[in-house]
């Protein structure tokens, strides 16, 4: 069997996070638009979905035009099916995680960030599909007590913890 390993690199725009996952049934698209904005019904957002059979098409959705041509340009280029790409500004994916895992069709989330992410992407006769992400970077040193202090401040001041 022939096996392919690619790695696409996703451009998150500025001011955005992504969250890419699996589900499994046309409807996602609708679904998932209901999940974000049901949630936090000020954040613009782009949903991209890309069938696995039938017509296989990436079917989109949101809120924001630019948003949602970016994700299915993005998940154009991934190829994977029944992958979903959510490009999502004015929230943070720790408002929608919860709700999106909710969603009966979604399978797996596998990245939910603002950091550069590489998709490793898998390619047999058969398809592609997603066997991992790279989020981000490598850590550089464990965090000492500035650090922690830093931490604590930061998310305090953003009004995750009291």
């Amino acid at each position: 069997m022939d096996l392919k390993i690619k790695v696409i690199k996703l451009e998150v725009p500025e001011a955005c996070n992504i969250i890419l996952g699996q589900s499994h049934f046309i409807k996602t698209v609708e679904d998932l638009y209901e999940a974000i904005f049901n949630t936090v019904p000020c954040a613009k957002f782009g949903i991209a979905f890309a069938e696995a059979s039938g017509d296989c098409l990436v079917r989109i959705a949101g809120n924001d035009d630019d948003l949602v041509s970016i994700a299915a340009q993005q998940m154009s280029e991934i190829g994977c099916g029944h992958a979903f790409l959510i490009l999502l500004e004015n929230a943070f994916p720790i408002n929608v995680t919860q709700r999106i895992k909710s969603v009966p069709e979604v399978v797996n989330l596998f990245c939910a960030t603002a950091n550069p992410v590489e998709v490793l992407i898998v390619e047999t006769e058969q398809g592609k599909g997603i066997i991992g992400v790279v989020d981000g970077f490598k850590p550089v040193g464990i965090e000492r007590e500035d650090d922690i202090e830093f931490r604590k401040k930061f998310l305090r001041e953003m009004g995750y913890k009291f």
